[in-house]
């Protein structure tokens, strides 16, 4: 039972910052690109960690739906606010809808470990390949970052996540003497989250383009890794306090339900920032409840502030904490199985999930088929 119990030590502190290098990019392309205010992001981010590390009580990540973030962020496709909130609200209902149903757990009953591990191991490439392409922003700093991170990389006294946000800390003052002046200027400013009328003022083509643009990509990303993969990592981790993909399916219905009418975005779970948290230090949900406390108090008091505070930390430090999130994630994927069609499926689905994951999710799964009719014979 002591196991079920949330902890709040030194290594859970740490491990409540391993998230920042997914988190912080989104949070500022939303704020910037999309208009969004940061209070509706912060507040509804804070919230929903808060209540994952009650819930689960394992370092169950909150993080943005990243393809629906892509789009907002990247692309060149006018994209409203309308259009964003719809797609939560869509993505909610179409989750809770599935979990609630029974079609989901009919869904999971197909899949086998092969696939499942390919979507983890691109998952955990991924990861590297962008932090290996944030460290490249400043050579330097990066790689004297990944030396520390190298030399107190098994360390089980010092928790690296401390060291390596004060070392990106005293290497954005040496950058920029600015910031520094700029964080002194900083004054709290308390707003609360208002319920968000705009929702009311979304017109058809918002809704349309919302589901088609924005939604219904996310949906096969969703499924393997926010919903499928996590929920295998969990139970791989800590078979004490086992879920299930229904329960995940719920609590991310529900969620992405609720953050529109706070001014909120997507939101899902991932099995990327449970690697993260887990790769420095956290064991239980109080590394979720540490930095949903943070995020909730940056959103009420400093929300108006929030990018000088977010543009503190070296891009090529938040490359660090992504690598190395990555390689937990994809070192997990070792015991995928013994037999040679079991690496060929698993290759295949990481190959091209890689692209994309709804893709790698579906070729995988036809692999899959297509071995067990032996109709290819690796």
């Amino acid at each position: 039972m002591n196991n079920r119990k949330n902890k709040f030590g030194k290594m859970e502190w740490a491990g409540a910052f391993g998230d920042l290098g997914t988190l912080i990019p989104y949070i500022v392309g939303y704020v910037t690109i999309a208009g969004i205010d940061a209070l509706g992001i912060l507040f509804t981010f804070g919230i929903f960690l808060i209540v994952s590390g009650f819930i689960y009580k394992t370092p169950f990540p909150v993080q943005p739906m990243k393809a629906i973030g892509a789009v907002v962020i990247t692309s060149g496709v006018a994209i409203t606010n309308g259009m964003i909130w719809f797609s939560g609200l869509f993505t909610g209902a179409f989750w809770l809808i599935l979990g609630l149903s029974g079609v989901l757990k009919n869904i999971v009953k197909i899949v086998n470990k092969p696939v499942m591990k390919g979507i983890i191991l691109s998952l955990g490439i991924s990861f590297i390949m962008q932090g290996t392409g944030k460290i490249q922003s400043n050579l330097v700093v990066g790689f004297v970052g990944l030396l520390i991170a190298i030399i107190l990389f098994s360390s089980k006294k010092i928790p690296l996540m401390f060291i390596l946000l004060l070392y990106g800390v005293i290497a954005a003052m040496i950058l920029n003497p600015a910031l520094l002046q700029e964080l002194v200027g900083i004054r709290p400013h308390f707003r609360l989250p208002m319920f968000n009328l705009a929702l009311g003022q979304i017109s058809r083509q918002d809704i349309l383009r919302g589901i088609l643009i924005l939604a219904l990509p996310q949906i096969p990303l969703t499924l393997g890794n926010s919903v499928m993969a996590v929920t295998a990592e969990n139970n791989r981790l800590f078979p004490d306090r086992p879920i299930t993909e229904k329960k995940v399916s719920l609590t991310q219905g529900a969620m992405n339900i609720i953050s529109p009418l706070f001014g909120g975005v997507p939101i899902c779970h991932g099995a990327g920032g449970m690697a993260a948290q887990i790769r420095f230090g956290a064991k239980t949900g109080g590394a979720p409840i540490i930095i949903g406390v943070i995020l909730l108090i940056l959103g009420l008091f400093f929300s108006e502030s929030i990018l000088s505070i977010l543009s503190f930390m070296p891009e090529s430090v938040l490359g660090i904490i992504l690598l190395f999130a990555g390689l937990e994630l994809a070192i997990s994927t070792r015991d995928v199985g013994r037999e040679r069609k079991d690496f060929f499926i698993y290759i295949i689905t990481a190959g091209f999930s890689l692209w994309n994951v709804g893709v790698g999710f579906l070729v995988g799964l036809f692999m899959q088929e297509v071995m067990k009719r032996n109709w290819l014979k690796p």
